[in-house]
């Protein structure tokens, strides 16, 4: 006879790393044929799945496509620290790293693209809500972390964090359409990297 108080702790552990396994999956078939050329059949094949067993997870492509995107992201977050409190210019150093690992990733830079432009024209893109949230969050985590610049002191009073935060991802996001384009003509990590250098520098409190 099983006991269900021992089973319980194994079984969410399994799910876990089966979900984790199955965005993992999705995430490389989404990169390289976009969301509309990837097959929940594809997918569910990829993970050693039948298509139900991969619907009991995420009961919709969007669903899916969705938590691919938030896995994505945290993913980013956990390996470039950006929810990290980091005080001042220093948070923006975060950026430059994501951008120089992105430029060998053209895959997932090019789905990051697709999904936030249609998004963006497309109210009811299964994505919309992740787009808006994602610009929401990191640009209110960076614009908290200049304010913590601007508090110690090595951050010029008058800057506009928000609007500072703001111009980083619209750069970052521009940047990337142009590489997209013409990744040969284009260095993405150069250009924005001397973007930052130079907003550091005109942030930045003289003398510090």
């Amino acid at each position: 006879m099983s006991n269900p108080g021992r089973s319980q702790p194994r079984s969410q552990p399994r799910g876990q790393a089966r979900k984790e396994h199955i965005l993992a999956v999705a995430l490389k078939i989404f990169a390289e044929n976009g969301y509309r050329g990837a097959s929940i059949a594809e997918i569910a094949e990829g993970c050693g799945l039948s298509q139900p067993g991969l619907l009991h997870h995420f009961p919709t492509k969007a669903d899916l496509l969705t938590a691919v995107l938030e896995y994505r992201d945290r993913l980013d977050a956990e390996k470039f620290h950006v929810d990290d409190p980091t005080p001042g210019t220093a948070a923006l150093r975060h950026y430059v790293n994501i951008v120089e690992h992105n430029a060998h990733l053209p895959g997932l830079v090019k789905l990051f693209a697709i999904v936030t432009s249609e998004a963006a024209v497309n109210p009811a893109h299964p994505a919309r809500d992740w787009a808006v949230g994602r610009y929401e969050k990191l640009i209110g985590g960076l614009a908290a972390n200049l304010r913590l610049g601007v508090e110690d002191g090595s951050i010029r009073t008058d800057v506009d964090t928000t609007a500072v935060a703001r111009l980083v991802f619209s750069m970052m996001d521009g940047l990337q359409l142009q590489w997209l384009l013409n990744p040969d003509r284009v260095d993405m990590p150069g250009l924005f990297r001397t973007f930052i250098d130079e907003l550091t520098v005109e942030i930045t409190t003289p003398d510090r």
